[in-house]
């Protein structure tokens, strides 16, 4: 048992040190992801103020799709879909406002589903998904940048003035990093560090926001408090003349009394 123990202990360290060997690569060759220098297009898609929920079809989406229902419907975020998770919304009953990526795992119709249009192009020129739309006949942005299409995502809705990016769907704390053991884990990192605090992740939503009270459960309270005043006046009987009077000033105010 020791044995083992030591071995996990060593594995980790590695782990570790692969992922911050990468992570200062990352840092010498795409300084862009921290200093800002991402050239991007004017969008259809205002950002500014808005809450922003960027989805990923990863470990656990459909479970922080739901348990953020209450959130979408009070705050009615921009839905910001990278590829899949374009799919993941639809199959939620939600409609992204804007899909980034490489377009690969979108179906057509979540392409066709009116959702701003934006591709990945990578350093060296690629842009695989640019092909894909120009032969459906679609418009897009092309937007070149280092990193994942998920740190595309979060760095647009960063700098195009979103008050709060909700990760959905998307790795956030180190065991989940180096679980993935990609090197594209290290620009996800300073993506992040890039974002700062407008940042969170779908779980911590979910267990701080409070959701509002419907407009249906207000009635329902209003409704029987007013039935249980009438029941109340009626079963006293010196109440019963001043009934009969509210019902004729009723009478009056909708014209029914002649």
């Amino acid at each position: 048992m020791q044995a083992l123990n030591d071995q996990r202990k060593r594995e980790i360290g590695e782990a570790l040190e692969r992922f911050a060997h990468n992570t200062i690569e990352h840092m010498r060759e795409e300084r862009e992801l921290l200093a800002g220098r991402i050239e991007l297009p004017r969008f259809a898609t205002d950002f500014r103020d808005r809450s922003t929920l960027v989805v990923v079809r990863g470990v656990g989406h459909q479970h922080d799709l739901r348990v953020l229902r209450p959130f979408i419907r009070d705050m009615n975020p921009l839905l910001i879909a990278v590829d899949g998770g374009a799919e993941s919304l639809l199959e939620a009953g939600l409609t992204p406002d804007m899909i980034v990526g490489d377009m690969d795992s979108a179906g057509e119709d979540a392409l066709r589903c009116g959702a701003e249009l934006v591709v990945h192009s990578y350093p060296d020129g690629r842009a695989p998904g640019r092909h894909r739309l120009e032969e459906l006949g679609l418009d897009f942005q092309l937007v070149p940048a280092p990193g994942t299409s998920q740190d595309v995502a979060m760095l647009i809705a960063a700098e195009k003035g979103a008050r709060l990016i909700v990760s959905v769907g998307s790795q956030f704390n180190l065991v989940e990093f180096l679980d993935k053991n990609r090197r594209g884990m290290s620009s996800t990192f300073l993506t992040r560090l890039r974002i700062g605090e407008i940042l969170v992740d779908a779980k911590g939503v979910s267990r701080l926001y409070q959701p509002r009270p419907g407009g249906k459960p207000m009635l329902l309270v209003l409704g029987a408090g007013l039935v249980m005043l009438i029941v109340l006046m009626w079963s006293i009987p010196a109440l019963h003349d001043l009934l009969d009077l509210l019902w004729l000033k009723i009478q009056i105010l909708l014209g029914l009394n002649p």
